[in-house]
């Protein structure tokens, strides 16, 4: 296993309010939160950034979705709205190498401008 940030809060090594733990991923709030709901999907094995993930490993980028959409729905968040965004390497805004999915929710979060 990596030893980011990430991999050390899923061995309970760095405190963090976890809100879901399967056999296959966790999820936690964010502790720098960009919105007023902030939690961060981030799968067990090892990918560094969403460039690293083989075809035969997709079901991982599915099931980050799915079950961030099942907490917003568990939370109340889904009628209203989310946003889930995943950061691809430095320029895309990823700082933690391992790949992981934000999900931003309780309140309205505009829209992106063009570059």
């Amino acid at each position: 296993m990596s030893d980011t940030i990430f991999h050390k809060i899923l061995r309970r090594e760095i405190p963090a309010k976890i809100v879901y733990e399967d056999a296959h991923l966790f999820a936690f709030h964010d502790i720098a939160p960009q919105a007023p709901v902030h939690v961060l999907f981030v799968p067990k094995q090892d990918f560094a950034t969403l460039n690293d993930v083989p075809d035969s490993d997709a079901l991982v980028i599915g099931r980050l979705a799915t079950a961030a959409a099942a907490y917003a729905k568990a939370q109340g968040l889904a009628e209203d709205g989310y946003r889930i965004v995943m950061n691809c390497n430095g320029d895309g805004g990823q700082t933690v190498f391992q790949i992981h999915l934000h999900l931003l929710a309780g309140a309205p979060l505009g829209r992106f401008g063009t570059p």
